[in-house]
């Protein structure tokens, strides 16, 4: 085993706890953030006897969701702490204090001249801040940027994570994540393909024995928890019981969904029809990475960049989801102020996985406070109001507490996205990035 143990049960925060199937394929079990890893004041113990103790590591996360917004019904009025919550964001009230409501901000590269229509042009430049190519981006996303300079040598450098199975359009319109000069990081989509990746390959018909990863990793959990106090016992027995529920909950998923539907044509019916579940398992996946210290960058796409998927669950399924942000009527029956209420609720959704996410990061201790007090997210969207494909005065929201994030407001601001992301790189990250495209300065009033 990797772990650290002294007499004070010092245990580093880069053990695992580690077993093997019966066909010799290796499954890796993190441990969740202990006491036993944290000294009084809260700060980590490094990795290997001897070793200096070491501060806490941020974590980040870039957010996205497809076909922009409708601004009436997403950014407030107000600005300041007193600000009102809006219909879009009310899913957020309860996470007032860990989130800032950021208006005002242009997506600058959106607009320089080049081949693509308006999707295409927004979403490389909202990911990289570089123009559309006409196969990919110009350059590295911000979080592949920020990936490339953290240390620490977490298992992945970073994860691309996804929901929305839709093959529709483009690289650019399916991808968000970008290595470098047209080289896409597809996201992971299928939940069983995601928990493979985390915790090792499965024996083939493990589900159908009734037996669990954690079956090879007991006798190596035992032997640790022996050594600890009651209460990381506890914490320990809680962690392995939540990766067993995860387990059941992506073995229940109908068949078809372990399966993506690539090559299926724009008008093909077959959408998921319980998204918020799928969503919700990635989003248990992305915590559990980051609890475990496996990686410290992660991108999240829920919906995808001129997305025509529908919504069943919200009662939406008379068009799709690109339709719906045009004031034209193109949605059956809808003229485009009902368009407008039903890319509203589709929004709230939006913001309600996101708050999701969120709540998971809160609930997990980590040294004096917990593990939402150690990221910054970035939620985005390719336009702001959607319709006329909007590129300037986008709203987004950043949430956590890493490097003394400003939470609790609303602000308007003036600059470009390549000032929001160097700034969250360099003073939130410490990433040392120094230079991204179209960013000219440091946003004021982001940090404390």
């Amino acid at each position: 085993m990797s772990y650290l143990i002294t007499k004070r049960f010092r245990v580093s925060r880069r053990a695992f706890l580690k077993g093997f199937t019966l066909a010799g394929a290796q499954i890796t079990v993190g441990l969740p953030p202990l006491a036993s890893m944290f000294n009084a004041t809260g700060t980590a113990y490094a990795a290997g006897a001897g070793a200096a103790e070491s501060q806490i590591e941020s974590r980040f996360v870039l957010w996205f969701n497809g076909n922009g917004i409708p601004e009436r019904y997403w950014i407030p009025a107000e600005t300041g702490a007193e600000y009102r919550m809006t219909q879009c964001l009310q899913p957020l009230a309860a996470l007032r204090k860990d989130i800032h409501i950021i208006s005002g901000l242009d997506n600058a590269a959106a607009s320089l001249p080049g081949p693509g229509n308006g999707h295409h042009k927004s979403m490389s430049a909202l990911m990289s801040c570089t123009s559309f190519t006409g196969r990919g981006t110009a350059g590295p996303s911000i979080d592949q940027a920020i990936a490339a300079k953290l240390g620490g040598e977490p298992r992945f450098r970073s994860l691309q994570i996804g929901v929305s199975q839709e093959s529709f359009g483009e690289s650019i319109q399916r991808n968000m994540s970008w290595a470098g000069y047209e080289r896409a990081l597809p996201p992971e989509m299928i939940p069983h393909k995601l928990f493979d990746r985390l915790f090792g390959q499965r024996e083939e018909g493990w589900v159908n024995r009734k037996r669990s990863i954690l079956d090879t990793v007991r006798k190596d959990a035992a032997t640790l928890k022996k050594q600890l106090p009651k209460d990381d016992q506890t914490r320990v027995e809680e962690h392995l019981s939540s990766i067993r529920d995860l387990e059941r909950a992506i073995a229940g998923l109908p068949p078809e969904y372990s399966r993506p539907g690539l090559g299926a044509p724009p008008d093909f019916d077959g959408d998921m029809k319980d998204w918020p579940r799928i969503a919700k398992l990635q989003s248990d996946l992305l915590v559990q990475a980051f609890a475990t210290r496996q990686t410290r960058v992660a991108s999240y796409m829920l919906t995808k960049c001129q997305g025509l998927s529908r919504f069943p669950w919200l009662g939406y399924t008379a068009a799709r989801h690109h339709d719906y942000t045009h004031a034209d009527g193109k949605a059956p029956g809808a003229d485009g102020v009902d368009g407008q209420r039903i890319l509203r609720d589709i929004c709230r959704w939006h913001v309600e996985e996101f708050a999701y996410l969120l709540n998971k990061l809160k609930s997990i201790p980590e040294g004096e406070g917990t593990l939402l007090d150690n990221c910054c997210l970035v939620y985005v969207h390719e336009h702001a109001e959607a319709n006329p494909h909007k590129n300037h005065g986008l709203g987004l929201i950043v949430a956590g507490h890493a490097g003394r994030l400003k939470m609790g407001q609303h602000s308007r601001m003036e600059g470009t996205f390549g000032d929001l992301y160097l700034t969250l790189a360099d003073e939130v990250m410490n990433a040392g990035l120094g230079k991204f495209p179209t960013a000219t300065k440091k946003l004021d009033g982001l940090v404390a």
